[in-house]
């Protein structure tokens, strides 16, 4: 990549994100996207996320900098030295879950996920959920209030929140995390290799209705859900030297 790499700037919808467009586009042109080397998204871990979904059919890097709340997925902003900060970037890369979730009426809805896919109880009492790993029922019934697949980069989000374990990057590793197990009581979850296919099937989905969610694309009254790593799909994150993916899983654990 060069001193001056062509820039793709993308930018949530804040005032804030929307600022800081204005002056880097200024500073550095604002490439299209068929022609960028490099797509800086402005905003914060959601606008991350929706970023690299709009654009995974390319094979161009995201660099994100940080215009919103959390920014784990960010770097820094500084609206000085941005193309040697991307020269000197490092990049993760990241495949995502795929979920294929089959409603009760039979209709059948796809989408990936680079943090999570989870299932959530969408009525008054807790789900059950069958659990099958590879085709081979692991657990007949869990009783809970969810549970979800976390990816490694996706395991300091929700799957965090709900007490599941952080997975190095690279670690070839998947967390299936429980929520508010009450059968087995203080289920936990599993850790699965990263080639392991997960089909929850909902135990009585008409009594005890369960909603699928893959990065806030929600499908309701769901019957069944499978869900794996697709590595035909591979996302480009860049990273400042010494503050990449692994280096903030590790601090995350010592907060």
């Amino acid at each position: 990549m060069g001193q001056l790499p062509k820039i793709a700037f993308a930018a949530s919808d804040t005032q804030t994100a929307q600022s800081a467009l204005e002056v880097l586009s200024a500073r550095y042109g604002n490439a299209d996207l068929g022609q960028a080397e490099v797509i800086v998204a402005l905003g914060g871990d959601g606008f991350m996320l929706q970023t690299l979904h709009a654009t995974q059919h390319l094979d161009t890097p995201v660099y994100g900098m940080n215009r919103g709340t959390v920014g784990f997925l960010m770097n820094e902003y500084h609206a000085d030295d941005l193309p040697f900060r991307l020269a000197a970037a490092e990049e993760e890369v990241i495949n995502p879950l795929s979920m294929i979730a089959k409603t009760v009426d039979g209709t059948v809805h796809e989408a990936l996920a680079i943090n999570e896919v989870s299932l959530l109880r969408a009525g008054p009492q807790a789900a059950k959920l069958r659990i099958y790993v590879d085709d081979k029922l692991r657990m007949k019934e869990l009783v809970c209030d969810g549970a979800l697949v976390s990816t490694p980069a996706g395991s300091t989000a929700y799957n965090y929140s709900a007490h599941g374990p952080i997975l190095p990057i690279g670690s070839d590793v998947l967390a299936l995390t429980a929520m508010a197990a009450f059968r087995p009581r203080r289920w936990r979850g599993a850790l699965l290799p990263k080639t392991a296919k997960v089909r929850f099937e909902v135990v009585d989905p008409a009594k005890r209705p369960v909603m699928a969610d893959a990065d806030s694309r929600s499908v309701n009254n769901v019957a069944s859900v499978e869900i794996y790593s697709d590595p035909s799909i591979a996302h480009r994150i860049l990273f400042d030297p010494g503050h990449g993916l692994e280096e903030r899983l590790i601090q995350e654990q010592f907060v």
